[in-house]
């Protein structure tokens, strides 16, 4: 590329610097609004307000871009915590790559922090210790829940924020910062420590006839123990699960070591130590990343269903039945102990193929039964 031509990597990186990121929106704000905010800062454009994509309804941010960096770059050391529709916006620098915020490097989290400290003031507060991306004090309908998060560039300046203000007292409460963990990294330590300390046991899948007294009696047997519930609906029907307390952790770990697998009424309990509520959420999220990258892993295309497959039918003989239609990412007959369900899936890269199939093969005798063919709905991943 010669050195008169234009650039377009740099002109996008230019354009890239330009933009920032505007949170903490009321929802009635629209984009006509903040551009009329921010015109006066320098040329812009344009301005967005996120939504949701099956709703519509405003996510509370949105991104403002200006034509040049040195005008938002005003914006945002002039306008920021400013008020649009009465209440104030945060701005930042937009991060269109991010890596660096799930690296979580230069992210420092505060807590015991006075209700009266709010976004501008948590910001002028660490900003004397080098560049903030981001700041937040977490809020509900009631204030400020009492912690806060800092984002900076560097860890360097992360580590004098810890330095010079973990242990501060600030409107007369001392203050607690430290290094952002992740929740799974917080769930793990947490983990680690209380399976040498736990006195709170969960127990589960039980019998209805299973009531306060009676677990108590189950597990008194291992030692003194502070409180015994099972857990009931609206109706005072037992859910099957419950929590016992020792005063001890002795006591908890031989009771966990006994009767975990123990059979009861014909029944096997579960026994164990019970999680902490950091624990629980982790667990969530790793059995949602794991359905995530499963459902991702699917192959794209349009599905059809048959219903009534004759018991010989397995996946080779429904993909070969159906293969003339079409190129089929998958066929699928749905197993249960090893034996045909008598319903199974067809994906087409293609709805012309899908529709074909569906016109040519309903109806149809395979095997010795004939088949029900329909339509699913096509979607990008089933």
């Amino acid at each position: 590329m010669g050195s008169g031509e234009p650039n377009p990597a740099g002109k996008k990186k230019k354009y890239l610097k330009a933009a920032l990121y505007v949170g903490d929106l009321d929802p009635d704000v629209t984009e006509d609004m903040l551009y009329k905010k921010f015109r006066p800062a320098g040329p812009l454009r344009f301005t967005r307000i996120c939504r949701d994509p099956v709703t519509h309804s405003p996510l509370g941010y949105g991104y403002v871009n200006f034509r040049f960096p040195a005008d938002a770059e005003w914006a945002l050391n002039t306008m920021n915590f400013d008020l649009i529709n009465g209440k104030p916006f945060r701005l930042m620098w937009s991060q269109p790559d991010d890596r660096l915020r799930k690296s979580g490097v230069g992210n420092i989290f505060i807590k015991n922090l006075d209700k009266s400290i709010d976004n501008r003031a948590l910001f002028y507060l660490f900003s004397a210790f080098g560049n903030i991306l981001s700041c937040k004090v977490v809020c509900d309908d009631n204030g400020s829940k009492g912690y806060a998060y800092v984002h900076f560039d560097s860890l360097a300046a992360a580590n004098r924020a810890i330095w010079h203000m973990n242990g501060v007292r600030l409107n007369n409460r001392q203050v607690y910062v430290g290094r952002f963990k992740f929740p799974e990294e917080r769930a793990a330590e947490v983990r680690t420590r209380d399976r040498a300390t736990f006195t709170n046991v969960f127990v589960k899948n039980f019998g209805d006839d299973m009531d306060d007294e009676k677990l108590k009696e189950l597990f008194s047997e291992y030692g003194p123990t502070e409180s015994v519930k099972v857990i009931r609906d609206a109706s005072g029907k037992s859910k099957g699960f419950g929590f016992v307390r020792y005063e001890t952790h002795d006591a908890a770990q031989k009771a966990v070591l006994d009767l975990h697998g123990k059979s009861i009424n014909g029944k096997v309990l579960y026994v164990g130590r019970a999680q902490k509520k950091i624990e629980r959420l982790a667990e969530l999220r790793r059995r949602f990343e794991r359905l995530r990258l499963k459902e991702k892993s699917r192959p794209p295309g349009v599905p059809i269903y048959i219903k009534n497959l004759d018991e010989t039918i397995d996946d080779e003989k429904l993909k070969e039945e159906f293969s003339s239609f079409g190129s089929i990412s998958r066929a699928k007959v749905m197993m249960e102990v090893g034996q045909g369900k008598g319903f199974g899936v067809v994906c087409f890269s293609s709805f012309e193929e899908a529709t074909k199939a569906v016109d040519e093969m309903n109806g149809r005798i395979v095997g010795s039964k004939p088949l029900h063919v329909t339509l699913g709905q096509a979607r990008r991943r089933w």
